[in-house]
């Protein structure tokens, strides 16, 4: 609708985790550094963040990374029984569901032994793991990162999730598992000039290097997302429809304001689900 009044070739503020949209702030690039060190070393990595501060995407722009030396399995509702957790990791890699959990062990073991000795390293990557069911929840995750050929581990693991994640890694988790984690970072929000690079970022990959957002909108953004890059999509991308409509050739500050104020009155917030 208001691709063409802005010249853009595709929605920049979309709600789709795309990596192609990954802005490099210092906290994000080092996240995925950190992640991409993991991985490389099987180490167990683990990423917190709050909604909406980017972590799905990062994730996304992890497997992108490492599309042909790993073979990824994503958990996005781990809230499950231990037994079901497995299963739904072993399904993750394309196995048939299994009846037991001795049946899920037995086929999770041959799958991993397979890629394995074809050069292809396995990740478990478990999305909004403070969700992980208890104690026996991560036991099973304990035990999957036990196996290991020789010298090597099998599987990595990969833990997303809240800033929760951390305590319950403590709690539930317990010190075993605690030791094992070789990768830890939290991602904060943006600043104020990093959102303004986050914005002229999403717009150059959408097609326009002119600036479109002015100084007070630049601020205004900042203020009412917190500087969480969901939040700042949500009214950005609304910001681009209300200057669509009142024929604005660049998005103020008064703009910015106006939709945060509908947001508000029709969602009681500026939304919050990652």
């Amino acid at each position: 609708m208001y691709l063409e009044h802005f010249g853009l070739r595709q929605r920049p503020f979309s709600k789709t985790p795309d990596p192609a949209f990954l802005f490099p702030s210092r906290q994000h690039g080092e996240a995925l550094a950190r992640l991409s060190h993991a991985v490389e070393e099987r180490e167990i990595a683990v990423l917190t963040g709050e909604i909406g501060a980017g972590k799905t995407t990062l994730s996304r722009a992890l497997v992108d990374s490492f599309a042909e030396q790993c073979r990824f399995s994503f958990v996005i509702n781990p809230a499950l029984p231990a037994a079901q957790l497995l299963g739904a990791i072993a399904e993750g890699f394309g196995l048939r569901a299994a009846r037991t959990k001795g049946e899920a062990w037995s086929a999770l073991g041959r799958h991993l032994s397979a890629l394995d000795e074809a050069g292809t390293f396995p990740v478990v990557v478990i999305d909004e793991a403070q969700l992980l069911s208890g104690r026996a929840a991560w036991d099973e995750l304990r035990l999957l990162t036990n196996l290991a050929a020789d010298d090597r581990p099998l599987i990595g693991l990969v833990l997303i999730g809240q800033p929760e994640l951390r305590e319950r890694l403590r709690t539930q988790g317990g010190e075993p598992f605690a030791q094992r984690v070789g990768v830890a970072y939290h991602v904060g929000p943006l600043d104020e000039p990093e959102v303004e690079r986050y914005l002229a970022h999403r717009l150059a990959v959408a097609g326009r290097t002119a600036p479109l957002f002015m100084p007070e909108a630049v601020a205004a953004l900042h203020r009412l997302s917190g500087g969480l890059p969901r939040r700042l999509n949500q009214l950005a991308s609304s910001a681009l429809l209300e200057g669509f409509a009142r024929d604005a050739p660049l998005i103020e500050g008064a703009i910015v304001e106006a939709v945060a104020s509908d947001l508000r009155a029709h969602m009681g917030s500026l939304g919050t689900s990652e």
